[in-house]
């Protein structure tokens, strides 16, 4: 919208670089072009404001697919002002000299147009097309048919609007269809999804199970290597028991062997020294068997005066005395 400012019957205009603006003084032109400034008298001026930046026209409508099943497009048409003349020729953007504002709805015809323009390219292409495949290649169909149709409307030229983009935002079923629709695809992906759940599950008890083989499968070895270990400790015990009995064998047989050794040595040296006693006594005697009486006395005296013990003194009381004496008179 124009700004406006009245000053003593005259009014100064100031528009916007993205409008364009016309001024008809008494049927002349007289100002033409965007972001103009200027003083009029409200009296005698005919005033337009056209936009020429581009405008974003979101546009909502229903549609039928070929097997009789209700859609609904969201769809958005970029378009501009190409030629603001024309546009002012065949639409009213005329604005009041006092307010700016315009005093008709421009913008709004200009949407009507193109909606209805659009709408019907895209009927017309979904008509044709059935549900299931308008859900999924609809989106590009309706688009490039919307702006092919759009770039070929005469009347949009004439009007001096110029296309620049057409975009188409979704293509909706209605509820229960589109809930019948997602039905099997949500089973499906359950299915799916459980698939997978059972998978992990299969996967962890194999491995659970190989787990527990592995387990078991050393404990019989474990068990198998103990069993090993038992028997040969077994066979070494037997082996050394075998051994330790024929080492006290051998032992007993050489102490055996010693002792009858040493015994039989024992009774040839005592029957040696017996032999040499009795050659001993046997000498002896011959050698006293020719010796006389008094001599052997006296040797027997001697023997024993050798064998006595020592006598560090000796008593002799008068009795002993008077009877030694006694004997050595009686001798006489």
């Amino acid at each position: 919208m124009a700004d406006i400012t009245r000053r003593l019957g005259w009014r100064h205009l100031r528009g916007a670089p993205t409008a364009h603006i016309r001024h008809h003084r008494s049927g002349t032109l007289v100002h033409d072009g965007p972001g103009l400034s200027f003083w009029f008298r409200s009296l005698t001026a005919a005033l337009s404001e056209v936009p020429v930046d581009d405008r974003e026209l979101a546009m909502t409508f229903h549609a039928r697919t070929a097997d009789f099943q209700d859609v609904a497009v969201q769809a958005t048409v970029t378009y501009r002002v190409s030629d603001p003349a024309v546009a002012a020729a065949r639409l009213d953007f005329s604005i009041d000299p006092d307010t700016g504002a315009w005093r008709g709805a421009p913008l709004e015809q200009l949407g009507t147009l193109l909606t209805e323009t659009a709408q019907q390219h895209a009927l017309d292409v979904l008509a044709r097309t059935p549900l299931a495949e308008a859900l999924v290649d609809g989106v590009t169909s309706v688009r490039e048919r919307v702006a092919a149709g759009l770039a070929a409307e005469p009347r949009l030229p004439a009007t001096g609007i110029e296309i620049v983009a057409v975009r188409v935002v979704a293509l909706r079923p209605e509820p229960e269809v589109e809930r019948a629709l997602r039905t099997p695809a949500r089973e499906q992906i359950q299915q799916e999804a459980d698939r997978a759940t059972y998978e992990r599950r299969a996967v962890a008890v194999e491995r659970e199970r190989t787990i527990a083989e592995n387990e078991l499968a050393s404990k019989i070895e474990l068990a198998r290597r103990e069993e090993q270990l038992v028997d040969q400790r077994g066979t070494n015990a037997r082996r050394e028991a075998e051994e330790n009995a024929a080492a006290d064998k051998v032992r007993a047989e050489a102490e055996a062997t010693r002792t009858v050794r040493l015994a039989r040595a024992e009774a040839e040296a005592a029957r040696e020294v017996g032999e040499a006693r009795a050659h001993a006594q046997a000498a002896w005697l011959r050698v006293h068997a020719d010796v006389d009486v008094s001599t052997l006395h006296a040797l027997t005296g001697t023997r024993l005066a050798e064998n006595l013990p020592r006598i560090d003194s000796l008593t002799v009381s008068p009795d002993v005395l008077t009877g030694l004496l006694a004997k050595l008179g009686a001798s006489e």
